[in-house]
């Protein structure tokens, strides 16, 4: 059986006057009509067969009446009482109610298996699959799975448009990737251990130690940071941590272990009594940064200003370490030799920023130069005595908000004449 239901879709009032005048036969006949007339078939026969049910409706109105009629029906289907067809459907629903049964039932099996034979069952589980757990979760594999987990950090951050969870991510993979390959290459898997691999093999007898050790994971680094800035070249600060990976990579090569016993000569050039190795290395180094930084200011080429304003960063960073009062005991002869340099090295790179207009360089020798002046602040008092037991500390401490004073005062003037304020 067929039924034809009309809904309302605004008509005519005299379309829609006639329609409610249509019963469900006269509507049926109208909307095969319609489907006939749409599919090209002749609907004189047709029409000439059902006209007897129309009583004065001409042709333009019969097919005005016969589109509405199309137009505003659905039809619905309604198996005949005990046909094939609703005797399939009625053991369709039937069956349909005994599989929901079938695994309701199966469910509740399982639950009472599960009760009755877990213990055996987590003990075969036990036996079986220790081995393979014990494989998945080694110290090696784990390393190598780690790895892989740093590498797809790097890639799928380089997609996240949110600039802090993807600087979070990225990093994230930049450290796995690190350690893990850092642990892969000295064959220690706890952090503990190739954490003293490094320092041992950094200053080892063998070259190749140090290479594989600090220069390799070094290199890998900066091929990430590389891909990184590529796919994301407004993230402008991965230039500093290239320059330091980079610096890193070069440094820890063994031919710089024979060079940099004469290379930290220049930054100490008198003799001290200074014994921590680590200091002169890191004089060394600032050496090779500075000649570095030199090289790249000497031409003149807008495309290396980034790389410049990192380098410059580590070395401002670097000498303010090396300039500290801590490194040096009784003998201030290099102490005071590297305050000039210092000093010079600040003015200098104010100098540059100022000339380039380089705003970045600018802001960094005007904060190194404050942090500067605060440490000297602090180490004078203590070639007399100890500030923090003295009796006068207020005024110490007073003269110290003075001295924030005037440099907040002097990078204002500083500021409006570079700016033109």
């Amino acid at each position: 059986m067929c039924c034809i239901s009309t809904y309302g879709k605004p008509v005519s009032d005299s379309i829609a006057n006639h329609l409610s005048l249509l019963n469900n036969k006269q509507k049926t006949i109208l909307y095969e009509f319609e489907v006939l007339k749409n599919n090209g078939f002749s609907t004189d026969q047709f029409w000439l067969k059902h006209k007897s049910q129309f009583s004065g409706l001409t042709n333009d109105l019969r097919d005005e009446l016969a589109k509405q009629v199309f137009e505003n029906s659905h039809i619905e289907y309604a198996p005949p009482k005990d046909s094939a067809v609703k005797l399939w459907m009625q053991t369709q629903f039937l069956t349909n109610w005994m599989f929901y049964l079938s695994a309701f039932i199966a469910i509740c099996a399982l639950v009472a298996l599960f009760r009755n034979y877990w213990n055996m069952l987590l003990d075969v589980l036990v036996k079986r699959l220790a081995p393979l757990f014990r494989l998945l979760f080694s110290p090696v594999l784990l390393t190598y799975e780690l790895l892989l987990v740093g590498v797809a950090c790097v890639f799928y951050g380089c997609t996240i448009e949110e600039f802090v969870l993807r600087t979070v991510i990225i990093h994230f993979g930049l450290c796995l990737l690190w350690s893990q390959s850092t642990a892969i290459f000295v064959k220690e898997y706890w952090v503990k251990k190739y954490f003293l691999e490094i320092e041992n093999k950094f200053w080892g007898v063998n070259p190749w130690d140090a290479i594989k050790t600090i220069c390799l994971p070094a290199i890998i680094i900066t091929g990430a940071l590389l891909y990184v800035l590529y796919k994301v070249p407004a993230d402008t600060f991965y230039n500093y941590e290239i320059v330091l990976s980079s610096l890193t990579a070069v440094y820890a090569l063994p031919f710089w272990r024979v060079v940099e016993k004469y290379l930290h000569r220049i930054l100490f050039p008198f003799q001290s009594d200074q014994k921590d190795r680590s200091i002169k290395s890191l004089g060394g180094c600032t050496i090779i940064a500075l000649l570095a930084v030199i090289g790249l200011v000497l031409q003149w080429n807008p495309v290396f200003y980034n790389v410049i304003a990192a380098l410059i960063s580590l070395l401002l960073f670097s000498f303010l370490i090396l300039s500290s009062k801590f490194n040096y005991r009784y003998n201030f002869a290099n102490y005071y030799y590297l305050q000039f340099i210092t000093i010079l090295f600040l003015g200098a790179v104010f100098m540059y920023g100022f000339h380039i207009r380089l705003s970045e360089i600018v802001w960094f020798s005007l904060i190194a130069g404050s942090i500067y002046i605060m440490i000297k602040y602090f180490e004078i008092f203590s070639f007399f005595s100890d500030w923090k037991r003295s009796k006068a500390w207020a005024w110490k401490l007073l003269g110290f908000a003075v001295l924030l004073w005037l440099l907040a005062k002097a990078i204002l003037y500083v500021s409006q004449n570079l700016y033109g304020i």
